[in-house]
């Protein structure tokens, strides 16, 4: 392994190459006898507690066990779309009764995504969907009425 010092990150041509080995002095054994050597290790006596409440024993290695790691396999479910920006917007652009109900089914969409129930989820999506719909076909009959009707009153009212 080399120094520390010769090491050149800023070389192109070491990219591929494996990068230095981890740091690994929890690994090493005390030397026998004196636990303060020369070398500057500074382990932990042999009897001192563990993570346990156990002492290691004098020429044991020391062993850690990880908890086992169970993966499943979850088939990937995703959310059902709730519509509010829609519900907001045809709430106060085009019919306020039913944008407040496209409302209502919108958030009771986001609360059944969010408990897991995807088929009460998938219901109220569609019926927010509808009723935004609704909302957004009367909001444009009524503004097309209200400008037909500005439109012939002005009419009226230029002729003689």
């Amino acid at each position: 392994m080399e120094p520390q010092e010769d090491w050149n990150t800023s070389e192109k041509s070491k990219l591929l190459q494996p990068g230095p080995q981890p740091y690994q002095d929890h690994l090493r054994q005390p030397p026998p006898g004196n636990f303060q050597s020369t070398s500057g290790y500074q382990g932990q006596q042999y009897g001192a507690p563990g993570p346990y409440g156990q002492g290691a024993y004098p020429g044991h290695p020391v062993v850690t066990v990880q908890p086992a790691v169970y993966v499943t396999a979850t088939p990937l479910v995703y959310p059902e779309p709730d519509y509010l920006g829609y519900s907001i917007f045809t709430m106060l652009c085009c019919c306020l009764p039913l944008g407040i109900a496209a409302l209502v089914f919108s958030i009771n969409t986001r609360n059944a995504n969010m408990s897991g129930q995807q088929q009460l989820a998938k219901r109220n999506s569609k019926m927010a969907f509808t009723l935004n719909n609704t909302a957004l076909g009367i909001g444009i009959v009524i503004a097309v009425l209200y400008i037909t009707l500005i439109i012939v009153n002005n009419k009226n009212q230029t002729d003689p």
